[in-house]
């Protein structure tokens, strides 16, 4: 595994790009295979993640190449329906391409998929909702098998507004024969992009971004070109870094309606922003003051927010509290906080956090994505040194930030474990 060490005590100043959504590109990409033939995607984040569902893809029969800053993926040569093991069990996302696999061929091979141990996060809701489109389920040989002659259509009510269950019944629906009503569907602006990506192919979705998703079935989708969505997450996170140490910052291609909630925290804990539709310029106080903040679905505060603003709280003044609503897991990185000095209780679903006036450098661990996350972030505010390993974790999610908070005033440097 790989380690940044990072030099803290420095101010974030400058501008930073924001590179495409993570959770936008995966069921972007999965889609792909939707068309059987060619799809041109733009802005495709540099990720471990998108290169897992690119493997899968190939593994599928599907060819994908790197053309510059385009990625071209042509589905028509699929020849298989069973989804590797081994590649779904590096990411949870990858199961988002079997309601693709299954709308084109009606028949799909997987596993549980793996990814960050953040809870249990089981697929109930997905394989409920296929159920519901007529797919015969079959988890009797340790693989669950779905087959069926022809996609239902069916009024779907979630029990909970799962993005990733939202976006596997869109994609599955959209052969259909008739209407399918997804209700109480996630809302999250990446169900919208991928609404839009669809539309282009040619299907009939509507409602993304809302409560109520209803998609009507087509004989066939074509080929397209399409650009990714700027990420919210990564947006939000280099905000908070900014605020964490009293720095200011220009962030360009983002979206300031998809992060209203963590830009309401941020003033709120005392800085001041200024956002247009594709740029926010952050001005940090000294020092910021403590928030109370909860998770939510969108468009609440996003979950996977929590742990960065957590770490940003360490340093705040007075106290402050965080709920998790929707993972039970998402305080794992709160001993590694510990270990840099910062005073945090967690009680059940909630922590109490009272603010340090400095963190203190030395070796953590990220845990998960985010919670690795927040380690950069207190390294970068730490005096001293900070090692953070197993970085491999957070570079699922965020493309070349090292680069990109060098850039930034950070001293970071990224050590591969060959080189120690």
């Amino acid at each position: 595994m790989s380690k940044f060490v990072i030099k803290g005590g420095k101010r974030i100043e400058g501008e930073v790009s924001i590179s495409g959504s993570k959770n936008s590109a995966l069921p972007i990409i999965a889609a792909c295979v939707l068309n059987g033939g060619k799809t041109n995607l733009y802005n495709v984040p540099n990720i471990r993640d998108t290169r897992g569902m690119f493997e899968i893809l190939e593994d599928l029969g599907c060819t994908v190449k790197k053309k510059g800053k385009k990625i071209c993926i042509d589905s028509s040569n699929i020849n298989k329906f069973e989804i590797d093991s081994n590649l779904m069990n590096k990411m949870r996302s990858s199961v988002i391409i079997v309601g693709a696999i299954l709308a084109r061929f009606g028949e799909a091979s997987f596993s549980y998929p793996g990814g960050c141990e953040i809870g249990a996060r089981p697929i109930d809701l997905h394989i409920k909702g296929f159920k519901n489109l007529g797919i015969n389920i079959d988890e009797s040989t340790g693989y669950i098998i779905g087959k069926c002659d022809r996609i239902k259509t069916s009024n779907i009510q979630l029990d909970f507004p799962s993005v990733g269950a939202t976006e596997n019944l869109i994609l599955a629906s959209v052969f259909s024969e008739g209407e399918t009503v997804i209700r109480n569907a996630a809302m999250e602006p990446e169900i919208e992009d991928l609404q839009n990506f669809l539309n282009k192919m040619g299907a009939i979705v509507s409602g993304g971004g809302t409560s109520i998703v209803k998609i009507k079935g087509v004989k066939k989708l074509k080929e397209i070109s399409y650009t990714i969505m700027p990420d919210r997450i990564e947006t939000g996170t280099f905000l908070a870094y900014t605020a964490m140490t009293g720095g200011n910052i220009e962030v360009y291609n983002c979206n300031s309606e998809h992060i209203s909630p963590v830009l309401a925290k941020l003033e709120e804990s005392g800085c001041k922003i200024y956002s247009e539709k594709s740029k926010i310029s952050l001005i940090a106080p000294k020092r910021l003051k403590g928030i109370e903040l909860k998770t939510l679905p969108y468009p609440g505060f996003p979950t996977d927010m929590q742990s960065v603003f957590l770490s940003m709280l360490t340093v705040a003044k007075g106290t402050s509290t965080v709920t998790e609503n929707i993972f039970e897991n998402r305080f794992k990185c709160v001993p590694e906080l510990s270990k840099m000095g910062a005073k945090i209780s967690v009680l059940g679903s909630s922590c109490v956090i009272k603010g340090a006036r400095k963190l203190i450098g030395t070796t953590v661990k990220a845990t998960d994505l985010r919670g690795g996350a927040a380690l950069i972030g207190a390294g970068i505010k730490a005096k001293g040194e900070t090692i953070v390993e197993n970085i491999d974790l957070v570079e699922r999610g965020y493309d070349n930030i090292e680069l990109k908070l060098r850039n930034l005033n950070v001293d970071i440097v990224k050590i591969k474990e060959h080189e120690n």
